[in-house]
C-alpha cells in the first residue's frame, strides 16, 4: 500500500487499540500521547450541558493540538470516545469492582459510543468526524459476569464499558450496529477516506 513519505503521521493517543488498528492496516506512523486533564474537560462539558459527542470531540482536538504544537510539520490524529447509557457517561473502570458495577448497569440495555477523530497540521484543523455505534448487551447471568471478570481481569481497566470487543467481550452482546474500528476507538473507513483525498494514502 502506497503512503506518502511526507508529512509524517502522528497518533496523539496512548490507546493500544487505536495503535493496533493502524498497524494492522499497514499505516506508517509514530505514537506521541498527549497528556491533558480529561476528567476536568468532561466535568466542564457536562456542567455546560454539552453532548458526549461534543465533549469527545473537544478531547480529541485538545490531544491533537498539544502534539501538533510540538510537531507543526506533521499530520496529527487525535481521537476520543465516551460511552453513554441512560444519559450517564462512563469512563474506564478504576478497578474490577467498578467494572462489575458498569457491566451490571449496561446489562440488557443499549448504549452508544460517541467516537471522535480530528486531524490537525500545526494550528490548522484539516478534518474531523463523529461516529456513534450502538451496542446492545444481552441479559447475561451473574454467574457469567463473574466468569467474564475472572477471564479478563485487570485488562478491563483499560476499556471504556469494561469490555474488549476484540476479545471475550463479544460474548456480552446481542446486537452491534456500527463500524468495528469505530467501536474500538478509531473510525478507519472515514479516516482513510480523508487521507486518500489529501494524497496521504494511495488509491
Amino acid at each position: 500500500m502506497r503512503q506518502a513519505e511526507a508529512p509524517p503521521l502522528i497518533l496523539a493517543s496512548a490507546s493500544a487499540a487505536r495503535r493496533a488498528l493502524l498497524e494492522a492496516a499497514g499505516i506508517v506512523f509514530t505514537v506521541r500521547p498527549a497528556h491533558i486533564d480529561e476528567a476536568g474537560v468532561k466535568r466542564l462539558a457536562q456542567a455546560r450541558g454539552s453532548t458526549a459527542a461534543d465533549a469527545a470531540m473537544t478531547l480529541a482536538e485538545l490531544k491533537a493540538a498539544a502534539i501538533a504544537a510540538q510537531a507543526p510539520d506533521a499530520v496529527v490524529i487525535g481521537a476520543d470516545q465516551i460511552l453513554v447509557c441512560d444519559g450517564v457517561w462512563f469512563d474506564k473502570p478504576a478497578s474490577l469492582a467498578e467494572a462489575r458495577q458498569h457491566l451490571r448497569h449496561l446489562r440488557g440495555k443499549s448504549h452508544v459510543l460517541a467516537t471522535t477523530v480530528v486531524v490537525l497540521r500545526g494550528p490548522e484543523r484539516l478534518w474531523r468526524h463523529v461516529a456513534e455505534p450502538r451496542l446492545t448487551m444481552r441479559s447475561f447471568s451473574d454467574a457469567f459476569l463473574e466468569e467474564y471478570l475472572a477471564v479478563e481481569g485487570d485488562a478491563l481497566r483499560h476499556s471504556v464499558g469494561a469490555y474488549r470487543l476484540e476479545g471475550t467481550g463479544v460474548h456480552l452482546f446481542d446486537r452491534i450496529e456500527g463500524e468495528h474500528s469505530a467501536i474500538l476507538g478509531l473510525p478507519l473507513l472515514s479516516l482513510f477516506g480523508f487521507l486518500r483525498q489529501h494524497g496521504l494514502l494511495g488509491g
